[in-house]
Parts: structure tokens; C-alpha cells; sequence
């Protein structure tokens, strides 16, 4: 199902959402279109992609993606790529350290040519006549994690960050409780075990304030929109222990 976020007649941002059927991880996939070109960021894999191409055709023409944005090398983010690559002329945004993977889930020679590799710092792209910027969101959750943000609608497309995992919720819906999310959502369970640690959390943190962000829109579940509620997830996530900060001997029990 599409669900538009922002519509100002000539630059346009759309969720899909509720693309998965079967046993795979429910997620959003998104399109930010501009001057009648797109960019689709993480279009999921084999399960969502005939899906996608159905639902994106009402806002634009599959011809006029110019880029495939994946954030990571998931393949519940990039495995479809072979399928975008053989009907458009879409090149890949990816990070420099994972694409030399892309190649394993495409035809030979299907990449050549077609690869951005995003530097460390990140990078802007042009997109008709605005600019996306591609800000880095490293170890959070894996090395190479990128985020678009863009200018003109005040989003921050943001990952995995700020996920949760609960069907039914989509990107277009709004948390409104953020305490009860973090609870019955697995938000806080999901970030504690898939986010590497709170220096990474801090650093990113320090950086988004520094952003006119005016909705933090997750790869999966609900999303943060308003100031009010995009500074209450930046404050939680601040001061969140995860990954490495909670390891500890028992998780790596002796072996007899």
C-alpha cells in the first residue's frame, strides 16, 4: 500500500508499506521523486518487488529512477537488486565497503558501471533539481549504514534506526506514546540487540540535533513526526546501552 508523507506538487515522498507476504520481516520501502524522477531507498528483496513495481508506478515511471538506495547490504534492504537493475537505468548508492556484495545477488556484468560507493562521511546526490544528502549512521546497526535526508519535505529516512517490529504499523503512522512503543512495540528490545553500542548511538545523536529534522521515518513500524517527538527519541536514544556496552562472560559461555 502507498501512503504519501509529502506532496508540494512538484517533489513528493512515499511510503510502501504492508509489501511482505509470508514468513519475511514486514518493512517500509520508500520513493523521494522530484521533477518526475525517483529515488527508491531500500526496496526490500524477491518479496517485495513485484509489489513495489506495481505500487510505485502511480507516482512515477519505473524509467525515471535514477537511484536505488540501500542503506545497508541486508537483504531484506538490497537482494532485488538485480531485478531494478535490468528494468531501469538506475544506479546503486551504496557504501563503498559493501559493494563489492552486490554483485553475489545479480547476474554477472548486471553492476558494472553502475555502483555510487558512498564515502565515509556521506555525500549529497542530485535528484532533478534539489539534492539529497546521504549522512552516515556508522555501526548502527553495521558498518557502511547510511541515512537520506531530505531538505525539502524535513525528513530523515533513517534505517534502522528508530525500528520497531510490529505488523500492522507503518512508516505513516505517527507514535504517538512513545513510552508504551518503546514497550509494546520491541522498539527498546530491538535497539538494545541490533544497535552496536552508545558511543556510536551518542556521535549520531550529536549529529542529527544539528539537522532540521522534522520526522524521523524508520525502515520499519511507526514513525517520530514534530520536533516534540523527534527530540524525545533523540534523547532516549542517547543514553541507550546496546550491543557492546551489555556484553558481558555469560554471552560467551566456556565450551566443553
Amino acid at each position: 500500500m502507498a501512503q504519501v508523507l509529502y506532496n508540494d506538487g512538484n517533489h513528493k515522498c512515499i511510503a510502501f508499506t504492508d509489501l511482505v507476504q509470508g514468513e519475511g520481516i514486514q518493512s517500509n520501502q520508500f520513493a523521494i521523486v522530484h521533477d518526475g524522477d525517483g529515488m527508491l531507498l531500500d526496496p526490500g528483496g524477491n518479496l517485495t518487488y513485484k509489489h513495489l513495481l506495481a505500487e510505485m508506478a502511480e507516482h512515477f515511471l519505473p524509467s525515471h529512477t535514477r537511484y536505488i538506495f540501500a542503506s545497508h547490504q541486508d537483504p531484506d534492504i538490497i537482494a532485488s537488486a538485480n531485478g531494478w537493475l535490468l528494468i531501469t537505468d538506475a544506479q546503486i548508492v551504496i557504501a563503498q565497503e559493501w559493494t563489492r556484495f552486490i554483485p553475489h545477488f545479480c547476474v554477472k556484468g548486471a553492476t558494472e558501471g553502475r555502483l555510487i560507493p558512498i564515502p565515509a562521511r556521506g555525500m549529497t546526490l542530485p535528484l532533478g533539481r534539489t539534492r539529497l544528502e546521504i549522512v552516515p549512521a556508522h555501526y548502527l546497526h553495521t558498518v557502511g549504514f547510511f541515512q537520506v535526508y531530505d531538505p525539502i519535505s524535513k525528513i530523515l529516512f533513517s534505517g534502522d534506526i528508530g525500528a520497531s517490529l510490529m505488523d500492522g504499523i507503518s512508516a505513516a503512522q505517527p507514535v504517538e506514546d512513545f513510552d508504551r512503543h518503546l514497550v509494546d512495540h520491541h522498539m527498546s528490545g530491538f535497539h538494545r540487540r541490533y544497535m552496536s553500542n552508545n558511543r556510536a548511538a551518542r556521535l549520531w545523536v550529536n549529529m542529527v540535533r544539528q539537522m532540521d529534522v522534522e520526522w524521523i521515518v524508520p525502515q520499519h513500524g511507526a514513525s517520530y513526526k514534530g520536533k516534540d517527538m523527534v527530540k524525545r527519541f533523540l534523547d532516549w536514544f542517547e543514553k541507550l546501552e546496546c550491543g557492546t556496552d551489555l556484553l558481558s562472560e555469560a554471552d560467551f559461555p566456556p565450551r566443553r
